[in-house]
C-alpha cells in the first residue's frame, strides 16, 4: 500500500519545493543580514566595517573574494536550476515557459526603459541601465512566506520560473556589458577547460570532484579573462550531468546535478547571499544630502524597480492572457498576479551585483545606486505584501451534485 504524498515526495517537483521552502526562509536571512549592514555602516563600527572589506587577502580584497569567488557559487546554484527547470522542471516545455518568459521579458525590458529615461543625458549613469531590472527571488520569496497559504502554490511556482529566467537574463547582460579588457590567452585556456568540462559530460562521468576541479580552474582562467568571474559558475552548471530517470526509484539525488543542486541550497541561502548582502548592502548616510534621493541615478534605480517591475511583469502576462496564449496560474486571481509583480520589483542581490559592476570606480555613485535599490526593493516589497495580504482568493467552484 502506498502513503499518500510518499510517491510525490520522490518526483523532480519536489526539489522545486525544497527550493521554494529554502528560498523564503533564506530570503529572511537576507534581510536580517541587509538591515544589521545599514546600522553597521551608520554606527560608530563604521570605520571597522568597511576597513574589513577593503582589506587584502592575497590578491584580491575581502568585498572582491566575496563579490567574484563566493557569488561564483551563487551562479553555479543559478546555472543548475536553470538547466534542470528547463530540461526536467517547470520550464521543459514552451507551454509552460511562456508566460513566465513574456513576463521576466517585459519585467527586464520596462524597467531599464524607465532607468534609462532618467539618465539619458548622462553617459556615466547610463551605464547603470541593467541595475533595476533584476529580480531578487530570495527576497521575494521570503515576503510571499509570511502570507503563508494566502497564496497558491501556483503563484511561488510562477514567481520562481519568472526569476530562474530573469536571472538567464542579467548573466548575459554580465557577460555582454559588464566585462572588462579582455586577455585572449586566458579567454582560451577558459574556453578549453569547458571543452574539457563537456568532454567528461559526454564521456558519461558522473563523479562531482573532477567537475569541482576543472570548475576552480574554471574560475581562474574567467577571473583573469576580463569577463566576470561568476560567468564560470553558469558555465560549469551547464556541464554538470542531469539524469532525469535516477538509477533507483527511491533516490532522486542519483543525478549529480540534484546531488550538487541540493548540497549547495543551504550553503547558498543561508551563507553565501547574506555574505553578499552584509557586505554591499551598507552605506552610510553621513554626507549624504537630500539632493542624493531625488538625484536622477537613485531615481531611475528605484523608479525602475518599483514601476518599471509591475508595469513589465504584470502587463506582459495580462496581455498573454487576454490574447489567450498562456493561463491564469491555477487558484490565483489577477489581483494576485498584480501583487507577485510588485514583488518582482525587489531587486535586491542581482541589482546590487551589476550596480558595483557598472560603478566600480565610484564609490559615490555606488551610494545612490544602493539607495535607490533599498528605497524601490522596500517600497516594492511593501506594497506587494499589502496587495497580497488583502486580494480575494479564488473560490473553488462547487462539485456537482450527484442524482440520488
Amino acid at each position: 500500500m502506498t502513503v499518500p504524498g510518499r510517491e510525490e515526495s520522490r518526483r523532480p517537483f519536489s526539489m522545486l519545493r525544497a527550493f521554494l521552502d529554502n528560498s523564503a526562509s533564506g530570503g529572511l536571512v537576507l534581510m536580517a543580514a541587509a538591515a544589521l549592514a545599514l546600522i553597521i555602516a551608520n554606527s560608530p563600527l563604521a570605520p571597522s566595517y568597511f576597513a574589513a572589506l577593503h582589506a587584502y587577502l592575497g590578491p584580491l580584497s575581502v568585498q572582491h573574494w566575496i563579490n567574484d569567488a563566493l557569488m561564483a557559487v551563487f551562479f553555479l546554484l543559478v546555472g543548475l536550476e536553470i538547466k534542470r527547470e528547463v530540461l526536467d522542471g517547470q520550464l521543459a516545455s514552451w507551454s509552460r515557459r511562456i508566460l513566465p518568459g513574456v513576463a521576466a521579458a517585459g519585467g527586464m525590458l520596462v524597467p531599464a526603459l524607465i532607468f534609462s529615461a532618467f539618465n539619458w543625458n548622462d553617459p556615466q549613469t547610463l551605464r547603470g541601465w541593467a541595475i533595476p531590472a533584476a529580480t531578487d527571488i530570495a527576497f521575494a520569496l521570503g515576503v510571499l512566506a509570511l502570507l503563508g497559504s494566502r497564496v497558491p502554490t501556483s503563484l511561488k511556482i510562477f514567481l520562481t520560473a519568472l526569476a530562474i529566467i530573469d536571472d538567464l537574463g542579467a548573466v548575459v547582460i554580465i557577460a555582454l556589458f559588464y566585462s572588462g579588457d579582455l586577455s585572449l590567452l586566458h579567454l582560451g585556456l577558459a574556453a578549453a577547460v569547458v571543452v574539457a568540462l563537456v568532454a567528461m559530460n559526454r564521456m558519461g562521468v558522473v563523479r562531482l570532484l573532477p567537475y569541482l576541479l576543472l570548475g576552480v580552474a574554471l574560475w581562474y582562467c574567467v577571473l583573469r579573462s576580463g569577463v566576470h568571474a561568476t560567468i564560470a559558475g553558469v558555465l560549469l552548471a551547464f556541464t554538470i550531468p542531469l539524469h532525469p530517470r535516477p538509477a533507483r526509484p527511491d533516490d532522486m539525488l542519483g543525478s549529480p546535478l540534484h546531488r550538487l543542486e541540493h548540497g549547495l541550497h543551504g550553503w547558498v541561502s543561508f551563507l553565501i547571499i547574506p555574505i553578499f548582502g552584509f557586505a554591499n548592502a551598507g552605506v552610510s548616510f553621513a554626507g549624504l544630502t537630500p539632493a542624493a534621493l531625488v538625484d536622477h541615478l537613485t531615481l531611475g534605480v528605484a523608479l525602475g524597480l518599483l514601476a518599471g517591475k509591475v508595469i513589465g511583469v504584470f502587463g506582459s502576462a495580462a496581455l498573454m492572457i487576454r490574447l489567450g496564449l498562456a493561463d491564469v496560474p491555477m487558484g490565483a486571481t489577477r489581483t494576485q498576479i498584480f501583487g507577485v509583480s510588485l514583488l518582482c520589483g525587489i531587486g535586491f542581490t542581482m541589482s546590487l551585483f551589476i550596480g558595483m559592476l557598472a560603478f566600480s570606480n565610484d564609490p559615490l555613485l555606488q551610494d545612490e545606486v544602493k539607495i535607490g535599490i533599498l528605497c524601490g526593493s522596500i517600497l516594492s516589497g511593501l506594497a506587494g505584501w499589502a496587495v497580497l495580504r488583502v486580494a480575494p482568493r479564488e473560490i473553488p467552484a462547487p462539485e456537482p451534485r450527484v442524482a440520488e
